[in-house]
């Protein structure tokens, strides 16, 4: 049975029924766990920025909102096929899926980062050093392909289907390197903290812009612009109010707003 989560409903996909349904009811996707951005909490309820934001927003376009839960490997297909009618779990926009679904405005960026364990002599500008070190991405993402594009012919890249699952072996020592979201590398892994095993390696990474698009944002379905419309219009809402930020610094102690709303 669908568990109530406040005044959203949480299902899973496979229980999602098909077919449109009246536009006043949103269904959307969300891959978990991604921490901050998404995850369960203790008792089994949807929480995060996204969950937040997602729930501000259909309360300001007059939506009642479902979650449902979805793999991320099997997101655009189960919107396309209308088990749902809206994703938002920290999709970027890029030029390959939006040939696939229609994106809204960016509503967040948030950049990617090395980690490795502390004292780690690892350099990523020499490639030969990197010979035989095994990296962890999520599979299917923007992280997946810049790993693949810059390193695939030097390091032995392991692919998962969630980041949290990545993190785990990166904790067990089955890995070398992970290359995550920044808010994930700082709650999976606690980077930045005094007593943490691992440390980020290396810059933050944001581009090329061609491999991390222009943000995070939410996907519909290419003929439903009516309904990225009214997300555009509650996501002007909430950020020319202050709402946006509010959430945001409930979340992080950096900035995640897109270059395009700063």
């Amino acid at each position: 049975m669908p568990a109530l989560l406040g005044s959203s409903l949480v299902v899973q996909a496979d229980d999602a029924t098909s077919g449109d349904g009246p536009r006043d009811i949103v269904r959307i996707a969300v891959d978990v766990p991604y921490p901050p951005m998404e995850y369960r909490t203790p008792d089994g309820k949807l929480a995060g920025f996204d969950i937040d934001l997602g729930n501000t927003l259909c309360e300001r376009a007059q939506f009642k909102c479902e979650w449902i839960v979805q793999n991320w490997d099997g997101i655009i297909p189960g919107l396309l096929a209308r088990k749902y009618d809206a994703i938002m779990s920290s999709m970027r926009i890029t030029e390959a899926r939006s040939r696939r679904v229609l994106f809204t405005d960016p509503y967040a960026q948030s950049p990617k980062v090395w980690v490795a364990r502390r004292n780690s002599d690892i350099n990523l500008e020499n490639h030969k050093s990197l010979s035989a070190l095994s990296a962890g991405v999520q599979r299917g993402t923007t992280q997946d392909r810049y790993v693949t594009e810059r390193y695939g012919d030097v390091l032995d890249i392991h692919r998962y289907a969630t980041a949290d699952d990545a993190a785990v072996d990166m904790q067990s020592g089955r890995l070398d390197l992970v290359f995550l979201n920044y808010p994930v590398a700082l709650d999976t892994l606690k980077i930045g903290k005094p007593d943490s095993e691992f440390t980020q390696l290396g810059p933050r990474i944001d581009s090329p812009e061609s491999i991390f698009g222009k943000g995070n944002a939410i996907a519909v379905r290419p003929r439903d612009r009516d309904l990225a419309t009214a997300f555009n219009k509650a996501l002007d809402e909430v950020y020319a109010d202050g709402t946006f930020e509010r959430l945001m610094h409930q979340y992080f102690d950096y900035d995640i707003r897109p270059p395009s709303r700063r």
